[in-house]
């Protein structure tokens, strides 16, 4: 049996092998270095990627908000209109006409001329133009001849009656005899007032009755130069006397003016 060495196949052996070692390990460092350079190329990326600057944006206001506008009112279905019903004619009472009345019995006054005419006029003399007896100065003032005694038209009324006989007093023209003092009360002169040598006067309106006293209530001082002597007239006109005022020999209530006078008697 022939024996070969076998020592140059192993230098063949080990030469081979230490290439494939050096590759070996030339691929592995390549390996490595290649990882490295991997992670860091991902952890430059990632502290790339955590680096972030942050910076406070101010926020705006919100927006005011709208008003809400309320919603229309709702329009109600117009209601049907009434048929219109005309109300039955009412016929109005027919008042009796008013009978017209007649004058005062009296005479006729004739008025001043305001307005002095610079024409003539025209005068037909077949015509009476006034009536005598209306100008008799006998009755009440402003009436006239044909007037009857109580009346209470105007002249040239037409009416014959003497018309309603009223509860007011008549004024001193309207009547045929006017009141008149007769006697009675007086007034007392104030003690004061004399003692100091005043004098006044007082101009008293009242009403003198059909039975010819002083118609209490009435009274109104017209005038007076001091208090005290209106009191005075005051305190004595109930105890006062006169002759009631006549329409057609008739007593009739007539508003009267009556001055007193204060005089100290020397």
């Amino acid at each position: 049996m022939r024996l070969l060495e076998s020592q140059p196949e192993k230098k063949t052996r080990w030469a081979g092998g230490t290439i494939f070692s050096i590759v070996l390990h030339v691929g592995l460092i390549f390996l490595a270095v290649f990882a490295t350079a991997r992670a860091g190329v991902n952890k430059a990326k990632k502290d790339r990627a955590e680096k972030v600057n942050f910076v406070a944006v101010k926020k705006e206001p919100p927006p005011p908000e709208a008003k809400k506008e309320p919603p229309p009112p709702k329009k109600e279905a117009p209601k049907p209109k009434a048929p219109k019903v005309k109300p039955p004619p009412v016929q109005a009472p027919r008042l009796a006409k008013e009978a017209p009345v007649a004058p005062p019995k009296g005479f006729q006054v004739v008025p001043p001329v305001v307005n002095i005419p610079t024409a003539l006029p025209s005068i037909d003399l077949s015509k009476a133009v006034t009536n005598e007896s209306d100008f008799s100065g006998k009755g009440v003032a402003g009436g006239t001849a044909k007037g009857v005694v109580g009346g209470t038209g105007k002249a040239g009324d037409t009416g014959k009656e003497a018309g309603i006989k009223h509860d007011a007093p008549y004024m001193e023209f309207q009547v045929e005899k006017a009141v008149r003092h007769i006697g009675g009360a007086t007034p007392e002169y104030p003690a004061n007032l004399r003692d100091m040598g005043v004098k006044g006067e007082v101009l008293a309106q009242f009403v003198v009755g059909e039975n010819g006293r002083y118609e209490s209530g009435t009274l109104k001082i017209l005038s007076s130069s001091n208090p005290a002597f209106s009191d005075a007239v005051k305190r004595a006109l109930p105890g006062m006397r006169f002759s009631a005022a006549q329409i057609g020999g008739q007593k009739v209530k007539q508003l009267v003016q009556m001055p007193f006078q204060f005089n100290i008697k020397t």
